[in-house]
Order: C-alpha cells, then sequence, then structure tokens
C-alpha cells in the first residue's frame, strides 16, 4: 500500500482503532476476492449456457422450418454471450490490477439494447412506435455516450485514484499550514503561523 494513503488515513483514525481498522480492510480483501471467484465461475458457467442456447435455437429454427425468426433468436442470444465476454474481458483487466472503466458498461448496455431491438420483430405482441422510437434513441444516445467516454479515456481523463485524493488531502494540510513528511504524523507537524 502507498505510505502517503497509509499515513493520511492513520492520521483520521484513533490509536486504539487501527488495529481493528486493518483487520476489517485485509477482511474485507478476502471477501472480494472470494466475490470475484464466484463471479469468474458464474460467467464462465453463463458462456455454457448460452452456447447450449444458441445451439438450441438454431436446431429449433431448423426442425419449425422458420429460418429468419430462428435467425434473430439466434442473434439475440449471440448478443448475450456479446456482453458476458466483455464482462469476462472487464473481470480479467481488474484481476489483473487495473482499474474498471466506464465504457465496460456502456458498451454492455448497447449490447442489451441492439438485442432488444433485433428480437423485436419476432415478440409475440409488436411494440407501439413510440415505444420503438425510445429503444433507437435510447441506443443513439448510448453510442454517443460510449463516444465520449472513449474520447476521454485516450485523452487521459480519468477518475481520481485513492493515491490522487491522498495526495490532495496532503495539499490541503500544506494549505492550513501543517507540514507533511513521510512517514510523520500530520497532526504533529505543525508550523507556527
Amino acid at each position: 500500500m502507498d505510505e502517503r494513503i497509509d499515513m493520511v488515513e492513520d492520521a483520521r483514525l484513533p490509536t486504539a482503532l487501527r488495529p481493528l481498522h486493518l483487520l476489517i480492510l485485509r477482511a474485507m480483501g478476502l471477501i472480494n476476492g472470494f466475490a470475484h471467484l464466484i463471479l469468474g465461475l458464474a460467467l464462465a458457467a453463463s458462456v455454457l449456457l448460452f452456447t447450449w442456447l444458441f445451439v438450441d435455437d438454431v436446431l429449433d429454427a431448423l426442425r419449425h422450418d422458420n429460418l429468419a425468426q430462428g435467425f434473430l433468436h439466434g442473434l439475440g442470444t449471440l448478443m448475450l454471450l456479446w456482453t458476458v465476454s466483455a464482462l469476462i474481458t472487464a473481470e480479467i483487466r481488474y484481476l489483473r490490477g487495473h482499474a474498471l472503466t466506464v465504457d465496460t458498461f456502456v458498451e454492455v448496455a448497447i449490447v442489451v439494447i441492439l438485442r432488444k431491438l433485433i428480437t423485436m420483430p419476432v415478440q409475440s405482441t409488436l411494440p407501439s412506435p413510440q415505444e420503438f422510437i425510445l429503444w433507437v434513441g435510447s441506443a443513439v444516445l448510448l453510442g454517443i455516450m460510449y463516444l465520449i467516454v472513449r474520447f476521454a479515456l485516450t485523452i487521459g481523463v480519468a477518475e481520481p485514484s485513492a493515491a490522487d485524493e491522498a495526495g490532495a488531502d496532503i495539499d490541503r494540510h500544506r494549505q492550513h499550514g501543517v507540514v507533511v513528511e513521510k512517514g510523520e504524523n500530520p497532526v504533529k507537524g505543525r508550523q507556527p503561523a
């Protein structure tokens, strides 16, 4: 862990609570690791299930001689598989230590909406023109949002990290006359005004 972050966090905690704080942090780290193990297994299982569902859609279309409807159902299933693939990619990136980016979730939302638009013609009840326009509009807006997010990622605009926030805290300490050296408690380092 970054010493600056530990120093800023330690300055906020009473000495008696620091061991409990560290214990809770370790426990939350273990729980988070377990949660990501479960997520990984669930995503792997969903790949198998969506693949089976796609094969079933194709076989069902061939049995009933309704290739157009079967094709649209199969395409909808493949889009769900694409969604799971995007989530697996995000999970792999996260487990390798990279931050989760918003573009993954915007991409998943776009795929879900496109799936809805593709499968609308084969639904038992067709949507009203207003509902269809709302779905198309949401897909267009999500597409614009995706482009904006991707552009922001390419120019280096990102959310502040914990280290940046810790640095901001240290800067605030300096602004109020507190000099913080590495390993020093910021409360003790006050300079006379």
